[in-house]
């Protein structure tokens, strides 16, 4: 095989990425990573699964360290099909209602165990940004 076959052949597999946010501190340059992501590759699949501390970002109300709303960008990123997760077992033990949540985010049982099915079963990368 040819480096240009297999350059093509890679260029025509979906490429998925899994954006580990486990600590909200990161979640800023994670948006940019993602919005940065999209404009080289605007058709990847991109899930973001947040537990912990990292969920932080997705409560309706969040700002950054400059109090800039998160929402704008979750909001931008979302209707470019970017998918947000938040771990079910975080909320329970933080005691966070379900209601709080941006409305782009998605309740998993387990951020973790996520994390895990996404690259097992359906063959995501991983990132930790």
């Amino acid at each position: 095989m040819s480096l240009t076959t297999a350059n093509s052949a890679a260029s025509e597999r979906e490429e998925k990425v899994i954006y580990h946010i486990s600590d909200s501190i990161n979640a800023s340059n994670a948006l940019r990573n993602a919005r940065n992501h999209l404009a080289q590759s605007p058709k990847a699949k991109i899930v973001f699964v947040t537990h912990g501390m990292g969920i932080d970002f997705l409560i309706d109300g969040a700002t950054d360290k400059d109090g800039n709303p998160y929402d704008v960008t979750v909001q931008e990123l979302a209707s470019r099909h970017v998918e947000f997760r938040v771990c079910n077992n975080t909320l329970t033990g933080r005691k966070i209602d379900r209601s709080k949540l941006l409305p782009e985010a998605t309740v998993v049982p387990s951020g973790v165990a996520e994390v895990t099915r996404l690259q097992i079963q359906e063959n995501f990368a991983y990132l930790k940004p």
